[in-house]
C-alpha cells in the first residue's frame, strides 16, 4: 500500500481538492486498493466542516465529488500512516517540518513538485480571493495529480 497525505491551512480548500482529485485518478486508474488518499490542515478551526461551497461548485463543475470529505487536524501520528505527506506551501511545509517524527523515512515535500509546470511552486491558497482562483487550484493539482500517479506507478511496478 501506498499512502498518500496532502495538507493545507484549513483543509477546505486545496487539501480537499487535491484529495477529492487525486482519489477519481487512482479509481480510475484501478489503484484504488494499492493508493489510500486523505487530506488534512494544519490548522485546526474547521475540524468537522465539508470543503468551502466555493470549493465544491468548482470541482463538481470538472466533474469531482468533493461533498463527502470533512476537514480535519494533521497530527504527528499522520507520518507513521502516510508514505506521502504534500504541502500546499512552504508556510504549511514548515509547520509539518516541525511537526514531523525524526523517524519519519517517506516523502515530505511540496505537492506540486510533481506538476510539469513551472510557473508555480505553491497551490496559492483561493479563500479570500475570486472564482478564478479556484479554477487555477484545480488546474495546477490536476497537473500535479496525475505527475503524482505516475511517480507512484513507477515505485508500484
Amino acid at each position: 500500500m501506498t499512502n498518500v497525505l496532502f495538507v493545507c491551512l484549513g483543509n477546505i480548500c486545496r487539501s480537499p481538492t487535491a484529495d477529492g482529485i487525486f482519489r477519481e485518478l487512482v479509481a480510475n486508474a484501478r489503484l484504488d486498493q494499492k493508493i489510500i488518499v486523505d487530506s488534512a490542515g494544519t490548522g485546526d478551526w474547521h475540524v468537522g466542516k465539508a470543503p468551502d461551497t466555493r470549493t465544491v461548485a468548482a470541482a463538481r463543475k470538472r466533474g469531482y465529488d468533493l461533498s463527502v470529505l470533512r476537514a480535519r487536524h494533521v497530527n504527528a501520528r499522520d507520518f507513521d500512516e502516510f508514505d506521502y505527506v504534500l504541502a500546499m506551501d512552504d508556510a504549511n511545509l514548515a509547520d509539518l517540518q516541525r511537526l514531523k517524527p525524526a523517524h519519519f523515512t517517506g516523502h515530505l515535500g511540496l505537492f506540486l513538485e510533481f506538476g510539469s509546470r513551472g510557473d508555480y511552486r505553491e497551490v496559492p491558497d483561493p479563500y479570500y480571493g475570486g472564482s478564478d482562483g479556484f479554477e487555477l487550484v484545480l488546474d495546477l493539482v490536476e497537473d500535479a495529480a496525475q505527475g503524482l500517479l505516475n511517480h507512484i506507478r513507477q515505485r508500484l511496478y
